[in-house]
């Protein structure tokens, strides 16, 4: 049992930033694997940004130079520092993580979305 919650979202000018955040919660052995994914209307979700416990972060082609995913293991908390926004950018983020539950089971969990709307 995991909850997320993602916070950050709100309205930016083109060229401006965001910084969303996503802090898990509940009962689990470990968490190897948080991302971002993004869902504009009419469109499927697509993967933004990834990290892996022990590797590096992995990114969309539409977000590498502009967009950063940070985690923290500890806190069981991943960012995602968003500059140069532009209008495409503009879509509902959902956190994503990956964890290994108490009983071992290999298991997926969404949070429930925050909205990027990047518009003049």
């Amino acid at each position: 049992q995991v909850h997320l919650v993602e916070s950050g979202g709100g309205l930016v000018q083109p060229g401006g930033s965001l910084r969303l955040s996503c802090a898990a919660s509940g009962t689990f052995r470990s968490i190897n694997a948080m991302g971002w994914y993004r869902q504009a209307p009419g469109t499927e979700r697509e993967l933004v940004a990834r990290i892996i416990s022990g590797g590096s972060p992995n990114y969309a082609d539409s977000a590498k130079g502009r967009f950063t995913i940070s985690r923290d293991n500890a806190k069981n908390t991943v960012s995602l520092q968003m500059n140069s926004l532009k209008p495409e950018d503009t879509a509902v983020y959902y956190c994503n993580a990956g964890y290994i539950s108490i009983s071992f089971a290999g298991l997926e969990v969404w949070g429930q979305g925050t909205l990027v709307t990047v518009s003049p």
